[in-house]
């Protein structure tokens, strides 16, 4: 039998905690399901490519990947999106649409109280 072991990186290990603690301290629950969402294995972590981001989220939102996005699809509206990681590709097309790419830490600096974010994945 193989011994479940976690997550094996620091920063993600910081991550999850500040995450749980900051859904502990705020009593909001969005914070604390991420936590669990990154804790899962990687490969079966949740993986977005970009078309469904464009179908699912409406303007004035932020898009929150707990996982990679992929670069298949377009963006055509400036968005957020928020995830652990972004494939190259991802990120040159987020740009090129004038989007914004940004980490799940800075998420929790500009939102703490998780306001206008969807879940995607």
């Amino acid at each position: 039998m193989v011994k479940r072991t976690g997550p094996q990186t620091l920063e993600l290990q910081n991550l999850i905690r500040d995450l749980k603690i900051l859904g502990d301290r705020e009593n909001i629950s969005l914070w604390k399901r991420i936590a669990r969402e990154l804790e899962r294995p990687t490969r079966i972590r949740r993986k977005v490519n970009l078309y469904k981001i464009e179908k699912h989220v409406r303007d004035g939102e932020t898009a929150l990947v707990p996982g990679k996005v992929l670069s298949l699809g377009n963006l055509s509206r400036k968005l957020t999106i928020a995830a652990y990681s972004f494939s190259d590709n991802a990120l040159e097309k987020i740009k090129e649409a004038g989007a914004k790419a940004i980490s799940i830490n800075q998420l929790i600096k500009e939102n703490p109280k998780g306001k206008k974010v969807r879940i995607m994945g």
